[in-house]
């Protein structure tokens, strides 16, 4: 294994969540047959500080059909129209340019630049999200990004002014690659607009069930610095977002694109010195509260279960997969899961094998307790139950410690 920015061999593992199944690989149904497998541990490049994952999944067994969408939830539908607009806005878009989106999914971001009659073109590998997006009137190729891709979209649409990668930067393993075909598909002035989760909000509220196979990097500002400058482009602009329990949002250009370094970007990479960030003992700690955050939540919900009670949970995201394997979470601790994209209902979870059904569950199987697992979502989830909470049904947040709400 070498280091994805700088090809060190000299990797330090920190973290071992154990061997885990995928954790999008829902199950029709369970059955008596052992499930892919794979090691699920992270490791510090003490050469060029990056955080990532040991152990390099096949893309083609992870993204090829896939059953995350970004329009089941609005807290994106609000996100990704309010990007798309600022973007515009920002670097005065019109009908003569062109945004193209890697790993574009069902098309939600690309729909908010066609508001603003941008041309528009996606890039993503799983057939059927490909598919829902062609329906709703994007043009999608489905593909990896890669430089035939990059060709056919020159050809077709000229070079791009914006290119995003909303949560996918971090789930390329060869993103030196992406960069340089990023570079012959940009204009000489164009940006390559990134955003990805933020490895010291992951750190501080010890979200650690966003560490799955899919994303084999772990972000900092820091090790990203020194990586665009190797490929001949620059970060020039950093902001801080709320999604994902805290992301970047980080502008790129090429070397002499005509944008002037945002204050930002120093006093990001100064904050990052000052925690820590650069050093071996600070992802040890986080190791250490990782441990101790299953044992308290596994106990929790034990407790629970010990009265009778029945525990169901809201929202069957990746990240919930990684947090029900890791602390031993199955089906005697939760009844069911609702979950609103219909592509998962139906099925069961990956390793636990707890059954998907339609939030409507909730009416004819009451619980006790609903354990939010997309929490992310939490504010959207809470709001849309309330009248379950009214009726005496009682909430948890598992992170960063189990609280009853």
């Amino acid at each position: 294994m070498r280091c994805r920015i700088c090809k060190s061999e000299d990797l330090e593992k920190f973290l071992s969540l154990g061997k885990t199944p995928l954790a999008n690989s829902f199950l029709e149904e369970p059955s008596g047959k052992s499930e892919l497998s794979f090691p699920l541990e992270v490791c510090f490049c003490p050469g060029c500080k990056l955080a990532q994952l040991y152990y390099v999944v096949p893309p083609a067994l992870m993204f090829k059909n896939y059953l995350y969408v970004s329009s089941t939830s609005n807290t994106f539908l609000k996100h990704f129209s309010g990007m798309a607009e600022s973007l515009t806005r920002t670097f005065n878009l019109n009908g003569k340019s062109l945004a193209v989106d890697i790993g574009s999914n069902d098309g939600l971001l690309l729909k908010g630049f066609q508001k603003f009659g941008v041309q528009t073109i996606g890039v993503e590998p799983a057939t059927n999200v490909a598919k829902i997006a062609e329906t709703n009137g994007v043009e999608t190729i489905n593909d990896f990004f890669n430089e035939k891709v990059v060709k056919q979209i020159v050809d077709r649409k000229g070079n791009a002014d914006v290119v995003t990668a909303t949560n996918v930067f971090a789930h390329v393993d060869d993103i030196h690659d992406l960069v340089r075909n990023v570079k012959i598909l940009l204009k000489g002035d164009g940006v390559f607009v990134i955003e990805a989760p933020y490895l010291i909000e992951m750190f501080d509220k010890m979200t650690f069930d966003a560490i799955y196979h899919e994303h084999l990097s772990y972000f900092s500002l820091t090790p990203l610095m020194n990586f665009f400058k190797q490929l001949d482009m620059e970060i020039f602009n950093v902001e801080k977002i709320p999604v994902h329990g805290g992301s970047l949002r980080i502008f790129v250009k090429k070397q002499a694109g005509k944008f002037d370094i945002d204050k930002s970007v120093p006093e990001m990479v100064e904050f990052e010195k000052r925690y820590g960030i650069d050093k071996f003992e600070t992802y040890k700690k986080f190791a250490d509260k990782v441990q101790h955050v299953k044992a308290k939540l596994s106990g929790f919900l034990k407790e629970i279960k010990k009265d009778g009670k029945i525990i169901a949970a809201y929202g069957a995201p990746a990240k919930g997969n990684t947090l029900l394997n890791f602390c031993e979470i199955g089906k005697d601790y939760i009844d069911y899961i609702v979950d609103e994209n219909p592509l998962k209902q139906g099925l069961y979870t990956p390793g636990m094998h707890i059954p998907v059904v339609a939030p409507k569950t909730l009416d004819s199987k009451r619980p006790d307790y609903i354990l939010i697992l997309a929490w992310n979502f939490a504010d959207e989830i809470l709001d849309k139950t309330k009248r379950y909470k009214d009726d005496g049904i009682k909430f948890i947040i598992p992170l960063p410690e189990p609280k009853i709400i």
